[in-house]
């Protein structure tokens, strides 16, 4: 097993305690030192506090783990950013009422606010849109 999934697999449980999700675990190297980066989503915004006790329970869980030795090792726990691709149905549901861009499989560019998703479709404006024909979708940046 590789070892971004032996690390998934031990520290997954931990996260979904919380009540958040593992979106993904990268695990580079610097030199000698390995930097572990966590970046952990919710159904609800992520606040530091929410963060900050969920890297405390990963990195009890990390630094036992046989699997990365006894090596150095740099541990980044965060949340998804705001042009992080939206690909689930859940990042919609997270997401709704914010306003997005679509590129289409076809090629076609969609802009609107996200309204009510499925686990298939969601509708942006007035177009429901199928999950399958999205291309790429992110969060437009607004200013107030």
């Amino acid at each position: 097993m590789p070892l971004n999934e032996e690390v998934s697999a031990a520290i997954r449980p931990i996260i979904e305690a919380t009540g958040n999700y593992l979106e993904e675990l990268t695990i580079t190297t610097a030199g000698k030192v390995k930097i572990l980066t966590v970046i952990v989503d919710n159904d609800t915004h992520l606040n530091l506090d929410q963060v900050t006790v969920v890297t405390k329970q990963i990195s009890e869980v990390i630094e036992a783990l046989p699997v990365l030795g006894d090596g150095a090792f740099t541990l980044e726990v965060t949340s998804p950013g705001l042009d992080r691709p939206l690909t689930k149905p859940r990042h919609w549901r997270k997401n709704l009422d914010r306003l997005v861009k679509i590129t289409m499989i076809s090629g076609a560019v969609i802009e609107g606010r996200i309204g009510e998703s499925t686990e298939t479709t969601v509708l942006v404006g007035t177009e429901k849109i199928s999950f399958e024909d999205i291309k790429r979708a992110v969060l437009e940046i607004e200013f107030k």
